[in-house]
């Protein structure tokens, strides 16, 4: 009988000895776990989060690791705070995952006044992302959703970006991860158009165990969610999977990753599809504008690089 081929896990991560990552959202869940994912192939990480303190506490959780971790102050939610992470960076910078993210809460705003799942899932990366783009060397991965596909998260509410007066927890996450992926698309237009070698690269991780959805507004759903942890999900670790094949292996600009199983849901890392919404480039062009005007954060003039290879 042949044999049957082993499926890519974090062991197949290549040495990233010498490469400089920041992971949004690290003190926790996936995001951690990709943290030390990367950390023990070598590289240094740095976990980019909103509390120090438990930054810290989760920094130390990464042991025996043949790179680095250090924890900086990052709060998607406050432009600000965006801008001041940016300013403090000096010298390259390999890799950036937009992990971090808010899933299904009560109606609240972000400091700036935007929706908080819009203002943090989105417009902070996007600010993030393009005020670091002069240093990044190599690739932007940003985690989304199989959320996106759902009835709620079908088109970005143009109209009325912030839901006044019609928000619902699931319209708001959807349209949210819809965003991270046509900003990932019109990235990496952008990106080759600029005839710059950087990827823009984007993933999911299918349904996974963290304390995302211990937030949920809903208490039915938080129910739900985790009798699911239990029964359906993926534990961190395989949940980080697609976020990893995304940031170290050689993919075209633009793929998506998540898992390979039923619905997505869970198994191993590898290239999925995206909805028709999350395909349209017109749309993807049209949340460019808008995030500019909203954030005041535009694509930067990059310096000449070559193509780097994880």
């Amino acid at each position: 009988m042949p044999q049957t081929q082993r499926k890519w896990n974090a062991s197949d991560i290549t040495d990233q000895t010498g490469r400089t990552a920041v992971v949004t959202g690290a003190n926790s869940g996936i995001g951690l776990a990709t943290v030390d994912a990367l950390a023990h192939a070598g590289a240094h990480v740095v976990l980019a989060v909103r509390d120090v303190r438990r930054g810290e506490a989760a920094a130390a959780t990464v042991r025996d690791a043949k790179g680095s971790v250090e924890v900086r102050r990052l709060d998607l939610a406050d432009l600000a705070s965006v801008r001041e992470f940016a300013a403090d960076w000096q010298g390259d910078l390999d890799l950036l995952i937009n992990n971090a993210g808010v899933m299904n809460i009560p109606e609240a705003s972000t400091k700036d006044g935007f929706e908080m799942q819009f203002g943090t899932n989105h417009l902070g990366h996007f600010a993030l992302t393009n005020l670091l783009l002069p240093h990044i060397t190599d690739r932007v991965v940003t985690v989304s959703s199989g959320a996106h596909r759902l009835p709620a998260g079908m088109h970005i509410h143009f109209d009325n970006l912030n839901l006044t007066g019609e928000y619902a927890p699931m319209v708001a996450y959807g349209q949210s991860k819809l965003a991270n992926l046509l900003f990932t698309l019109e990235l990496q237009r952008r990106l080759t158009e600029a005839g710059s070698p950087l990827r823009a690269l984007a993933a999911h991780p299918g349904w996974a165990a963290t304390n995302l959805q211990g937030h949920d507004a809903s208490v039915v759903r938080r129910v739900a969610m985790r009798i699911g942890n239990r029964v359906l999900a993926q534990d961190n670790q395989a949940g980080a999977l697609p976020t990893l094949y995304a940031a170290t292996r050689d993919l075209p600009g633009a793929s998506y990753t998540g898992p390979d199983g039923l619905g997505e849901m869970r198994g191993a890392p590898t290239l999925v599809g995206r909805s028709h919404a999350a395909s349209d480039p017109e749309s993807a062009r049209r949340l460019w504008t808008v995030s500019e005007e909203l954030t005041g954060v535009v694509f930067p003039r990059l310096p000449k690089r070559t193509k780097v290879t994880a």
